[in-house]
């Protein structure tokens, strides 16, 4: 059985403090029902575990009925950190779930074929990752005003969602991270803890998650598009 846990549970406060970014509408839907109704409609997903608020449950419930959900799915309630709102979801999958793709809620134009590249790769590998090339020019700076030095790219990738995993492996990583205290807010970083290789799995289309109000536009023009998420 391949799973999905969507991350929704964080309060996004680079939006402001009295904005919730998931809920921001977007081509007719808010922005974490966007991100739902992509797994929901993959072929390759056979479940969806949404990690929420306390509090939040009875707003997802009713963005469940707008999407309309075709696949079974569930709510369970977010720790902490996103280490621990990830344990919650993981915790929450069907006993027969294999495979298990992490997802951030506020990523909402992930392709169809970049979840099921994702899949394969996890089920040959162990886990894997939506990334892809760094293309700008990077520089480090000591201080925050004078550039130190010219960081070489040709070896760097920048890493997004979905992160999927065999669950057994995800289990471990992050139970490893929640005994040594640590605080990631990446899944892979995880992986790397325990030592378990993550294939870099590279997107063709835009996947952006929507962090700042400058984000909205771009999103809503890939949402907007007729072949948004299927490419």
């Amino acid at each position: 059985m391949n799973s999905v846990v969507i991350v929704a549970a964080g309060k996004g406060t680079r939006m402001g403090p009295d904005i919730d970014k998931l809920f921001l509408p977007l081509a007719g839907l808010p922005v974490v029902a966007h991100t739902w109704r992509q797994f929901d409609q993959s072929p390759v997903v056979d479940e969806i575990v949404v990690v929420v608020r306390a509090g939040m449950e009875s707003a997802f419930e009713e963005l469940a009925r707008q999407i309309p959900c075709q696949k079974p799915w569930r709510l369970t309630i977010g720790g902490a950190e996103r280490q621990d709102s990830v344990w919650n979801g993981l915790q929450a999958l069907s006993p027969q779930a294999c495979l298990v793709a992490i997802q951030d809620g506020a990523r909402p134009c992930t392709s169809a074929t970049l979840i099921a590249d994702t899949f394969a790769a996890a089920r040959e590998t162990g886990a894997a990752v939506a990334a892809q090339r760094v293309t700008d020019t990077l520089k480090e700076s000591a201080d925050g005003a004078i550039i130190s030095r010219t960081v070489d790219r040709s070896r760097l990738w920048s890493v997004q969602t979905p992160q999927t995993f065999r669950v057994e492996i995800i289990r471990q990583a992050i139970a490893t991270v929640r005994r040594e205290g640590l605080v990631l807010t990446d899944d892979t970083a995880a992986c790397e803890l325990i030592g378990q290789p993550v294939r870099l799995v590279a997107g063709l289309a835009p996947n952006p998650k929507v962090t700042v109000t400058a984000d909205l536009p771009y999103v809503e023009y890939l949402l907007r598009q007729p072949a948004s998420g299927q490419k």
